[in-house]
């Protein structure tokens, strides 16, 4: 009987990878994901989701400013610390800067 090898990614899938799947390959810090999407979105975007999508944008820009400055950071900072929702300084923030715009 013969036996396979599997290359990476393949060795660490469960399931059926069918001939429409579409492998999605992320890096966050050292860490590799890797994920499988099986139906595609075939629909263009809404004018209602295009529209969260640019404040969501809009939100990640002015948290990334809103980080780079020393005395909004700290402000920031100690805020975080009190809550217990998120657990990364950048997602509280990019949080609160979508509240600001909505």
């Amino acid at each position: 009987m013969s036996s396979i090898k599997l290359e990476a990614p393949f060795s660490a899938f469960r399931g059926k990878i069918c001939r429409h799947s579409k492998i999605i390959f992320a890096k966050r810090g050292e860490t590799q994901y890797t994920s499988q999407i099986c139906h595609p979105r075939t629909k263009p975007f809404s004018e209602a989701e295009k529209g969260r999508q640019t404040k969501f944008g809009t939100a990640v820009t002015n948290a990334q400013t809103a980080l780079s400055d020393a005395s909004q950071r700290a402000a920031y900072e100690q805020s975080f610390k009190k809550q217990k929702k998120y657990q990364t300084l950048r997602g509280y923030v990019i949080a609160e800067e979508y509240k600001k715009i909505v």
